[in-house]
């Protein structure tokens, strides 16, 4: 028992000055630390004295009256700094500008032009849908736009092909032809409602280089003017580079919304696009319908004759 009861006590005591020591270690510099640097070595004392070399006063003024004018002589607002820029990155922004307004005009123009198609297609189709015949397709004064079109090209070719006979590989033949010709008037109105959706794409996809491009030129010319000036002031340097950053600004302004136009138009396209195939394959109906009658006619007078 005293042999554990010693070597528990010396355990102890160890255990004590390890924990003395470590907050020994810990403390002595914190303590020197805020003594200070020449409370703690008095013999730096001088060399801090030999060193604190202090500027002319002269010099100062003169930092002193040159910063304020070369940090305040911009203005940082969006016309200052575009007033203020190299005329590289001003006929970017213009560009940019300009690429801007076409896109929303290009928005006004295909959305008025879209919702007057869309309705146009769709009393079309329902008159289409209760017409009996060609003829009366042909008479009606409520079908007009691209449904009067498959209708001028379908009677266009019933009448060039009148001289082929009845017989029904000619009647076949005739769908057919007939087919062909409304399908190419529908495949010139689906180019025709195209028009404009190239630029968007262009603009979307140029726009955000353009941009760089002017941003490049401009940081270019803020490095240049550092080493023609001999300063790395802020003051000095930011405005250039914030004319530059405002052609990037002015590129995705371009750009983010011609994508976003450009995408909301395909989905137009092809719900009219729907529209137009439903109108030709009513005229085809049609068609079909007065090409059946006429073989019933025939029919009808073999039997009765």
């Amino acid at each position: 028992m005293n042999n554990k009861s010693t070597h528990l006590r010396l355990f102890n005591v160890r255990q004590y000055l390890t924990q003395w020591l470590f907050l020994m270690v810990i403390l002595l510099p914190m303590q020197a630390y805020s003594a200070g640097p020449n409370e703690t070595f008095p013999e730096m004392k001088g060399l801090e004295k030999q060193t604190n070399v202090t500027a002319p006063l002269h010099s100062k003024l003169v930092t002193e009256k040159k910063l304020p004018s070369t940090a305040f002589a911009h203005d940082l607002s969006p016309w200052g700094m575009f007033n203020h820029a190299d005329w590289v990155v001003k006929a970017v922004m213009i560009g940019l500008a300009i690429a801007s307004l076409a896109t929303w005009a290009v928005l006004l123009a295909k959305s008025f032009e879209f919702i007057a198609l869309k309705r146009l297609l769709r009393n079309t189709l329902d008159h289409l849908n209760r017409t009996h015949s060609l003829k009366d397709a042909e008479d009606s004064a409520d079908i007009c736009g691209v449904a009067r079109e498959f209708i001028d090209a379908a009677a266009t070719e019933i009448g060039l092909s009148k001289d082929l006979g009845n017989r029904e590989e000619g009647k076949a033949g005739l769908k057919e032809r007939v087919a062909s010709s409304v399908s190419r008037v529908q495949v010139a109105s689906s180019r025709k409602m195209l028009t404009g959706t190239g630029l968007l794409a262009t603009i979307g996809s140029v726009a955000p280089f353009v941009g760089l491009f002017g941003t490049v030129w401009g940081i270019m010319n803020s490095f240049i003017g550092i080493a023609q000036t001999n300063t790395t002031n802020l003051a000095v340097v930011a405005p250039g580079i914030a004319e530059a950053l405002l052609a990037t600004a002015l590129g995705l302004v371009a750009a983010i919304p011609a994508v976003v136009i450009y995408n909301h138009f395909t989905r137009q396209i092809a719900s009219a696009k729907a529209l137009i195939a439903d109108n030709s394959e009513a005229i085809l109906r049609i068609i079909s319908r007065d090409l059946d009658r006429e073989k019933s006619l025939q029919v009808v007078r073999r039997k009765t004759g």
